[in-house]
């Protein structure tokens, strides 16, 4: 347009740093400006489609995006910290057996603006039911985050940003469900985020049953790539297990897990089982928790046990599928 360069930069800090959802809110540019910029480019804004609070405390948004397609994030408040869970892909085409996403096919990627978007959109939400901002991002929402890794990537980048969210990477977790060659490539480029695996088995012969990314993805292969990521970047893994009742919960499992964990410096986060309606696993009996829980700890093994929050709106961990 033939404008001083110091006006893009304008421009940028407002889509980014001041989160500007149209032109007109760019207040320091002349009207005239603001005109142009209207007629040349557009904005395309995720919008809110519907937004539920759990009576938990939990809640979750519905975002329409520019093509009319839908997807979910979710606010989960705690006394220290306020988490915002992300997707990254409309649908998934991972069809993991336990994973309500997993039942909807894979639409598309998302853009990094569209994932910067929802992250904007629940911030102003946890700020307006809860006085109080988000302090951890974690992408674990629908879809599989390194088979969209540039968008991603960039949409981290954007948060990471004095000139965009400025939110530490320590308070960034990725969730993958174990692509072996985009944890090396995070590793090479030094992505110091904190990265998570969807494990829920800890033998590739029970995993494949409920993961097909075990066929292409086999753990030894994981494993690896989570060692070289922990050799580059200094950050231990957290190991995701969702406990399913006479399926991995077991003595046999607790010890084939400790066995795994040995492989790679890790965390266990232990995980109740959500209901999702045409799924036959149910969640393991609270014996049986206590004891799993017992078996690792006095094994040397760092564990969380991660309560359910927002079941009953579809909110909690692998119920994300557009219900409503």
């Amino acid at each position: 347009m033939g404008l001083q360069s110091f006006r893009a930069k304008q421009v940028y800090e407002w889509l980014w740093n001041k989160q500007a959802m149209d032109f007109e809110a760019m207040s320091n540019l002349s009207k005239d400006l603001r005109a142009q910029l209207h007629d040349l480019y557009s904005i395309y804004p995720t919008e809110i489609s519907v937004v539920q609070k759990s009576t938990d405390g939990t809640i979750k948004m519905g975002f329409r995006l520019r093509d009319d397609r839908l997807i979910e994030g979710v606010i989960i408040p705690a006394e220290d910290r306020m988490t915002a869970c992300v997707s990254s892909q409309v649908g998934c085409s991972l069809s993991c057996s336990f994973c309500a996403t997993g039942f909807l096919k894979r639409e598309r990627n998302l853009e990094a603006a569209e994932i910067f978007d929802q992250v904007v959109l629940l911030n102003r939400q946890a700020i307006a039911q809860y006085g109080r901002g988000l302090t951890n991002i974690v992408y674990m929402g629908m879809g599989e985050p390194l088979l969209n890794y540039d968008n991603v990537l960039r949409s981290i980048e954007l948060i990471n940003s004095e000139d965009g969210l400025f939110m530490s990477n320590k308070r960034i977790t990725l969730s993958t469900s174990g692509v072996a060659r985009g944890i090396m490539r995070l590793a090479d480029e030094g992505r110091k985020f904190n990265l998570a695996l969807s494990l829920h088995a800890a033998t590739d012969e029970k995993r494949i049953q409920i993961m097909d990314i075990n066929k292409s993805n086999p753990l030894d292969d994981v494993i690896d790539a989570l060692n070289y990521f922990y050799e580059k970047t200094g950050n231990k893994i957290t190991f995701e297990y969702i406990l399913f009742n006479e399926f991995n919960d077991s003595l046999e499992d607790a010890i084939a897990l400790h066995n795994l964990c040995k492989r790679v410096p890790a965390f266990v986060n232990l995980i109740e089982y959500n209901l999702v309606e045409g799924v036959p696993f149910t969640k393991s009996p609270e014996e049986k928790v206590v004891a799993f829980k017992h078996y690792l700890e006095t094994n040397g093994i760092s564990v969380q046990l991660r309560r359910s929050r927002g079941k009953d709106i579809d909110a909690a961990c692998g119920q994300l599928a557009n219900k409503n």
